[in-house]
């Protein structure tokens, strides 16, 4: 019972948190919007927000460790592997603007699908093909304008400590567009926000950024192996960030 009032009040701490940014995000998109047309800082203020909200939920304990670009302007197609809806909020405090690929649903949702609007976000509906070849038209529309993409290849939460199988949309859109790919790794989060549930748990979770691979000079036939090379490397640092964080214990060796 407790977790559960701890749990109603960290919702409305979020709700607020998501309300207050409406006139804020609103004013810097007036501001700003007709002269930085990849909305990088209205875009900020979205990730400070949630940055906000993690921070005032006592439950979770989040830190960043890893590469950080020197120029935050340098696009990337960033991958990550997706464990849960706190990794929104987890990687959002990396210090720098990406625009993120999302379900389609939480665009209708009232405040919150209007500031991922105004953000930049870009919308997703899996199941409808022309919607998905939209969706990659926005994320070279975003590249082009020197701002970052934010991209689930498992197109949704594993439900074990394995990857789920990558898709291969996000490799494809790096090499066509000649930008590096970015491997972002989140371990500990599978605990904060339980798939179906609305209850808190208590998380002590990082992201982890990756060196860039560059993507100069592949082809549309490296797309399977730069794929697989992700993976292999996403899935094997979260397995060693589990065991850094205390989730798991380090294998014997043999």
């Amino acid at each position: 019972m407790l977790v559960r009032i701890l749990s109603f009040g960290i919702w409305v701490s979020t709700v607020l948190v998501t309300v207050g940014l409406l006139p804020i995000m609103g004013t810097a998109y007036l501001l700003t919007a007709w002269r930085d047309p990849g909305r990088y800082n209205v875009g900020r203020w979205f990730r400070r927000g949630a940055m906000a909200a993690a921070k005032l939920n006592p439950l979770w304990d989040f830190r960043v460790s890893g590469f950080t670009p020197n120029d935050p302007r340098r696009p990337y197609v960033a991958v990550s592997n997706h464990e849960s809806l706190a990794d929104i909020f987890l990687i959002s405090h990396l210090p720098w603007e990406m625009k993120w690929l999302s379900k389609d649903a939480i665009f209708k949702l009232p405040i919150m699908g209007w500031l991922m609007k105004m953000a930049g976000d870009i919308p997703v509906t899996r199941n409808s093909r022309n919607s998905r070849v939209e969706a990659i038209e926005q994320c070279r529309d975003r590249l082009g304008k020197k701002v970052s993409v934010m991209i689930f290849p498992e197109g949704t939460r594993s439900k074990t400590e394995e990857l789920l199988p990558f898709n291969n949309g996000a490799f494809r859109l790096a090499i066509e567009a000649g930008v590096p790919i970015l491997p972002v790794v989140v371990a500990g989060t599978r605990g904060a926000i339980k798939t179906g549930s609305l209850v808190f748990g208590k998380a002590r979770a990082e992201v982890r950024v990756l060196e860039p691979i560059s993507t100069d000079g592949l082809t549309m036939a490296d797309v399977g192996a730069l794929r697989d090379r992700v993976r292999s490397m996403i899935q094997e640092e979260r397995d060693r960030m589990l065991v850094e964080l205390g989730i798991t214990k380090a294998l014997p060796r043999n």
